[in-house]
C-alpha cells in the first residue's frame, strides 16, 4: 500500500485561514489587544513552527494541529498569558522558557538590562547580584552580553529557579550564574565569597495593594502574586534593598532598579538615604521613568 494513502491528510489552507479568522474574532471579543497576532502565534506553536512559515502558507496544518490550536485559543480567550500557553517569551532577542508560577519577562525590563550593560562596559570583571530573578531573563541577558560578569541570582520561588537554571543552560552561561533560593538577601550567606558586589540589579515586586483590581486579567489572575505585590504602597522591596546596601554593595558600586510609573522619586530618595549619590533616572521606550540608577558612595 502507498504510505501516502494512510498518512494523515493535510488540512486545506482555507480551513487553516478560517480557523485563524475565527480565533481572531474570539480573542478580539475577549478584549485581547493583539488578537490577530496572538492567533497566529498560537497556530504556529500548535504546528511546532515559527510564525513566518504560517504567514506564507508553508506550515503543515492538519486536523491534529487544529485541535491543538483550538485548545490553546480557549486558554487565551480566558485571558491566560500567551507566554504560558506557548511556553516561552522573547526578551532582548533571546528566547526564555516560562510557565505558570513564573513572572513573564516584560519589554520594559530591557531598559534595566541596557542600563546594567552600560555600567559594565569596559570593566574587566564584575560581580552582580540579581534580586528576584524569575525566569532568569535579567541575569542571563547580562551574562550573554558581558562575559566578564559573575552573577548571583536570587528568587523565593523554587519553580522560578528551576526554569531560570534551564534557561541559563540553554543559553550556555550557567557556569557564570549561581542561583540561590531565598527571600531577598536571606540566601546570600552561601555566596559570601562573591560579595561585596559591584552591581545590584532588580525588578522587584512593586504593585501597590490597591492597584491589583486595575491590572489586566493576564497579570491579576494568572501571574504569581509574590512576584508582583510590593505591599500597601508598592515600596516594600525597595526598602529591603536600601536597608542592605551597606552590607552587600561595594563602595563605588551601583544599584540599578526597575520602578513602576510614578515611583522614581520615592525610590531615588530611599537610595540616597542609604548612601547613594549621583542617581539617574532612565526612561523606557514609552517615556516612563522606568529605571533608577544610583552609585553607592557613603
Amino acid at each position: 500500500m502507498d504510505p501516502e494513502a494512510i498518512a494523515e491528510p493535510r488540512t486545506g489552507e482555507s480551513a487553516a485561514a478560517a480557523a485563524l479568522a475565527a480565533a481572531t474574532g474570539r480573542l478580539a471579543r475577549a478584549a485581547v489587544e493583539s488578537a490577530r497576532l496572538d492567533a497566529e502565534l498560537l497556530m504556529a506553536a500548535a504546528a511546532h513552527t515559527s510564525r513566518a512559515p504560517l504567514i506564507i502558507g508553508a506550515a503543515h496544518i492538519d486536523a491534529t494541529v487544529l485541535e491543538r490550536f483550538e485548545r490553546m485559543v480557549a486558554r487565551r480567550e480566558a485571558r491566560e498569558p500567551l507566554a504560558y500557553i506557548v511556553g516561552y517569551r522573547e526578551f532582548f532577542s533571546l528566547e526564555f522558557e516560562v510557565c505558570p508560577g513564573v513572572l513573564v519577562p516584560r519589554s520594559e525590563t530591557e531598559t534595566l538590562v541596557e542600563t546594567a550593560l552600560d555600567f559594565l562596559n569596559g570593566r574587566l570583571s564584575a560581580t552582580i547580584l540579581d534580586i528576584g530573578t524569575g525566569s532568569g531573563a535579567i541575569a542571563i541577558t547580562i551574562a550573554k552580553n558581558a562575559p566578564q560578569a559573575r552573577i548571583v541570582a536570587l528568587d523565593i520561588s523554587q519553580v522560578s529557579l528551576e526554569i531560570a537554571d534551564r534557561n541559563a543552560r540553554r543559553h550556555r552561561c550557567a557556569d557564570r550564574i549561581t542561583f540561590l533560593q531565598g527571600d531577598c538577601f536571606t540566601a546570600l550567606d552561601a555566596a559570601r565569597e562573591l560579595s561585596p558586589f559591584d552591581l545590584i540589579v532588580s525588578n522587584p515586586p512593586y504593585i501597590a495593594e490597591a492597584e491589583f483590581a486595575t491590572l489586566a486579567p493576564e497579570v491579576r489572575d494568572f501571574e504569581p502574586r509574590v512576584a508582583l505585590a510590593g505591599g500597601c504602597d508598592g515600596m516594600d522591596f525597595y526598602r529591603k534593598i536600601a536597608a542592605e546596601l551597606s552590607r552587600w554593595l561595594r563602595r563605588g558600586g551601583e544599584v540599578i532598579l526597575e520602578v513602576g510609573a510614578g515611583q522614581a522619586d520615592a525610590v531615588e530618595a530611599l537610595m540616597r538615604a542609604a548612601g547613594c549619590l549621583a542617581s539617574v533616572r532612565v526612561p523606557d521606550l514609552s517615556g516612563v521613568e522606568r529605571v533608577v540608577r544610583a552609585q553607592y558612595a557613603p
